[in-house]
């Protein structure tokens, strides 16, 4: 009778954590998406450890109450995830290939992870940030650490199958009616869009923190940094907002909407943090993210209609809480795993600016201020034979490292970063990404809407487009807003003007010959111009933003725009 028992209560467990089907989710007002880039499981689990030996009251991370399942996440191609097709994928509902940003991927034959259909390769795919400003009314808004083209926000707002085309995705994102913009990234915003945005009432600020808190409207980009943002723990309160701050100033404007909002959140740089096996930064920037998260929650609790989602893009380092030649793991002490990393008050960049910056006899008292490390002879024959420490006593011809030292690199900074990480028990395995399943937290107002259990990256796509009650509608609405110019314009003359400039894109001229009504169409922007040999030509603005891919010579665009010839 017990076993009878312990079989129905584990096939009842079992039945609560099963994703809960799209159909039966009601619509809620708001979604906030959190996305940490680049973070395995693990660095959760060291945050967490860390947090709580700073503070032994702090057993537990924001996440925490809210955590509910894991994510399969992966490309349209390969298991092993890339940024740009992975949000990708959560924006569209659909995976994508490494390096597409919200776009449709090629097929792949029997590498194919999932149906792919080879007549749709290379073609933009709506992202529920478009179709809940479009078609709901929604307010949209970006926070991030990197610079605004990067994988993640361009994967919301912008298409392409290049997500190094950082160019032409700036243009779609400052046209595709972005309300709040914060993070990282001046270089890319142009003087031309700088002045589109302004003339359509939104605020732009520059590296001008008190501009951004100062702001009382509705419409704000704020850009700090040239590229990306400083790591946390080496940011300047008084130059840069943390992500928390940067979270709850745009929750502020956005829910000023009747309508509702969307948000991504998007902790950028504990993926860059990973990238450079960097063990003062991962742990320090998850935690700030995880501010950030706390604070996304505490306005969802008040406001009763808002979803949080939290979750992570792909895997990244093979990060390790313990590694080979430790010593006796079952008797390692937290003083002992975490106690030095603790001391880190810089990360492995921070620490490589600090050294740039000052003369070499201060090289030992830097590491020793800022990581509490005494450099041993080896470690500093290895960084002054780096390459970038420009303050080296050796002249860069002559340098020589030790390329058999465990502690070698190519570069200064990563010199550093192995000798913090050799000081800790941390370890890892590569300085890609890996494929893990990663972490599923949600907060939902009605605990039995909550997506739980292993979902795949497809299946949590769809759950927040059935928060937007956009579930299975996705599809028409991408094909409403980017179908083919050649289908738009059947039966018009059709001409693509190119242009000698390799780097200015190509213009689609539309003409109708029986009333002299023509179009004049630049990619990328959701501007046209419509010219009249009775009124003469305007500039219209789209709702949507038009996209064009020279690998198949195709304009994406409105499926009603041909209304305009007419």
């Amino acid at each position: 009778m017990k076993r009878l028992v312990g079989i129905v209560l584990a096939v009842a467990l079992c039945g609560q954590i099963n994703a809960i089907a799209p159909e039966k989710i009601k619509p809620v007002k708001n979604v906030i998406l959190f996305i940490s880039d680049g973070t395995s499981l693990s660095v959760a689990s060291a945050a967490r450890w860390l947090q709580r030996y700073r503070d032994p009251s702090k057993e537990n991370l924001n996440i925490d109450p809210w955590m509910c399942g894991t994510v399969i996440t992966c490309n349209s191609d390969a298991p092993i995830g890339d940024s740009a097709p992975t949000t990708s994928c959560y924006m569209t509902g659909h995976r994508s290939r490494a390096g597409y940003v919200s776009t449709y991927p090629p097929y792949k034959g029997s590498a194919n992870i999932g149906f792919v259909d080879s007549t749709r390769t290379y073609a933009p795919m709506a992202t529920l940030l478009e179709a809940g400003k479009q078609l709901l009314g929604k307010s949209a808004g970006l926070v991030f650490t990197c610079q605004f083209p990067h994988a993640t926000p361009a994967d919301c707002s912008a298409h392409y199958y290049n997500r190094n085309a950082s160019k032409l995705i700036s243009d779609q994102m400052v046209h595709n009616g972005l309300d709040v913009v914060i993070g990282g990234g001046n270089k890319y915003l142009s003087a031309e869009n700088e002045d589109y945005l302004r003339s359509q009432g939104v605020k732009v600020y520059r590296d001008n923190i008190n501009g951004m808190r100062q702001d009382k409207g509705n419409k704000m980009w704020a850009l700090f940094g040239q590229y990306d943002m400083d790591y946390d723990m080496d940011r300047n309160p008084e130059e840069q907002p943390s992500l928390a701050e940067m979270t709850q100033t745009a929750i502020g404007k956005l829910s000023k909407n009747r309508n509702g909002f969307f948000l991504m959140v998007e902790g950028s740089k504990v993926d860059w943090a990973a990238h450079a096996n960097d063990p003062a930064a991962v742990p320090n920037e998850f935690l700030a993210f995880d501010k950030a998260v706390g604070a996304a929650i505490d306005f969802a609790r008040k406001d009763g209609n808002t979803v949080v989602i939290v979750t992570v893009d792909h895997g990244n380092s093979g990060f390790s809480i313990g590694r080979y030649g430790i010593g006796d793991y079952s008797h390692a002490s937290l003083e002992r795993i975490f106690g030095q990393v603790a001391k880190y008050k810089l990360s492995g960049d921070g620490l490589e600016a600090k050294i740039n910056a000052q003369p070499f006899d201060s090289l030992k008292s830097i590491f020793k201020k800022y990581a509490s490390i005494d450099l041993s002879n080896d470690e500093m024959l290895l960084l002054m034979n780096s390459k970038g420490y420009k303050n080296s006593p050796i002249p860069e011809e002559l340098r020589s490292p030790d390329k058999t030292s465990p502690l070698y690199s190519s570069y200064l900074s990563g010199v550093i970063n192995k000798i913090l990480t050799a000081h800790t028990c941390f370890g890892w395995t590569t300085g890609g990404h890996t494929g893990e399943d990663v972490f599923l937290a949600c907060y939902h107002p009605k605990a039995s809407q909550r997506i739980m259990g292993v979902n795949s990256n497809v299946e949590l796509a769809h759950y927040m487009q059935a928060l937007f009650g956009m579930y299975g509608k996705m599809g028409t609405f991408s094909d409403n807003i980017f179908a083919r110019h050649a289908d738009v314009f059947k039966g018009y003359d059709v001409e693509i003007l190119r242009n000698d400039k390799a780097k200015e894109y190509p213009t689609l001229v539309v003409r109708n010959p029986a009333n002299g009504k023509s179009l004049r169409i630049t990619p990328f922007t959701c501007l046209i111009e419509v010219a009249d040999t009775k009124s003469g030509t305007r500039t219209v603005q789209l709702p949507s933003v038009i996209t064009y891919v020279d690998r198949n010579d195709i304009f994406y665009l409105p499926s009603n725009l041909a209304k305009y010839l007419k």
